[in-house]
């Protein structure tokens, strides 16, 4: 077996096509406003934030097939999806904690009314879907890239 026949075999050198290239630039845009609709309409219908998440981090899935796993990991980078999963994280911890410290239960959102901020519920839960679904966009990120390492031969996000 030659070498390219084991390139081949084992998924070959990523060759681009101008057609999914073209397509996934038109489609990105919508893809990523819908996984946000998702994420901020899981408060009063359907959805939230690990469906909204799964559809934003779908975005990066579409980047590294249209563009090369490579060069979409090259260009966002390995800490983007730590950072994000690291970034939800904390908002979920200081929504929660920060209405037992202002005397109510982990995640009871109307004691934030108390603050002066109108329809804290309706606010705090649609905050509490955003960071989720950062946190899903993170993970699904970085498992597509660990996951891809694995076919390609390079290092892991």
């Amino acid at each position: 077996m030659s070498d390219s026949d084991r390139r081949v075999a084992r998924g070959g050198p990523y060759v681009g096509s101008p057609i999914i290239m073209a397509t996934v630039r038109v489609v990105m845009p919508f893809v990523f406003t819908f996984g946000l609709f998702v994420m901020f309409h899981g408060a009063d219908s359907s959805g939230g934030g690990f469906q909204g998440g799964v559809i934003v981090g779908t975005v990066v899935l579409m980047l590294g097939i249209a563009f090369g796993i490579e060069s979409t990991r090259d260009w966002i980078g390995p800490r983007l999806p730590v950072a994000l999963v690291g970034v939800g994280v904390l908002a979920f911890l200081f929504t929660g904690i920060g209405s037992v410290l202002l005397g109510a239960g982990f995640l009871e959102y109307a004691v934030y009314g108390d603050l002066g901020i109108p329809h804290a519920s309706k606010y705090g839960i649609e905050f509490v879907e955003l960071a989720i679904g950062v946190i899903v966009a993170g993970i699904v990120t970085g498992l597509f890239f660990a996951i891809a390492a694995g076919t390609t031969g390079g290092e892991s996000a």
